[in-house]
């Protein structure tokens, strides 16, 4: 299968809400999920990330990113979401998905790239750790919702 990693487009709103929709129900949340397609044309200066396609242009996974600075560090990525549709996992896409951010973190000269993953989610941990991350159980998660 031959895949493709290009920048979000706002033509892919459409199809990311419904994935977005399946990674919040993946992850046992689904009710956290308020965005629209109509929420991302609004903030689509913020929505940056990549899709992986297949030659079809059918979107296959994505991944999204926003810069950050950490005071310990300097400039950082944070990778805020991975996700491959079930039918995809399993063939490299969350691979290319995840060296793309790596590749462009290192060219904008950030210092580190930072992501969660659920502490149940066994084969993401295995996965990030074949990488080199480092995973651990120090800090949690503080949400403050407007």
């Amino acid at each position: 299968m031959t895949v493709t990693i290009r920048k979000i487009d706002e033509h892919d709103f459409h199809v990311l809400i419904t994935l977005f929709n399946e990674f919040a129900l993946f992850e046992k949340l689904p009710e956290k999920m308020t965005n629209s397609v109509e929420q991302m044309l609004i903030e689509k200066e913020y929505l940056t990330g990549f899709v992986a396609v297949n030659t079809e242009d059918e979107i296959l996974g994505y991944v999204t990113y926003f810069f950050g600075y950490y005071t310990w560090i300097g400039k950082s990525l944070y990778m805020d979401d991975l996700y491959v549709r079930p039918d995809f996992r399993g063939v490299g896409v969350g691979t290319q998905l995840i060296n793309e951010v790596i590749a462009f973190a290192k060219a904008k000269n950030c210092k580190k790239l930072r992501w969660q993953v659920s502490e149940w989610n066994k084969p993401a941990i295995d996965f990030y750790k074949s990488l080199g991350a480092n995973v651990d159980a120090v800090e949690s998660n503080c949400d403050l919702v407007f």
